[in-house]
């Protein structure tokens, strides 16, 4: 459980979309921090990686791989 207090215009925005989208605004705060946390691993793995000197993968390389 997680409970968070947001400035007013984010509240605003939040229920406005929400109202669009008919999402709840949970869902839509859910949504919004599962894709930052994603963000954030790649950030680290990638930071991360340069602290090691590993090579970095081309990203042309990891969607060939992936068949992107």
């Amino acid at each position: 459980m997680l409970a968070i207090r947001l400035p007013e215009t984010i509240e605003a925005r939040l229920t406005a979309l929400a109202s669009e989208t008919g999402r709840t605004k949970t869902a839509l705060a859910r949504e919004a921090i599962i894709e930052y946390i994603d963000d954030l691993e790649d950030y680290y793995l990638v930071e991360a990686r340069v602290r090691l000197n590993r090579p970095a993968i081309p990203l042309a390389e990891v969607e060939r791989e992936l068949g992107l």
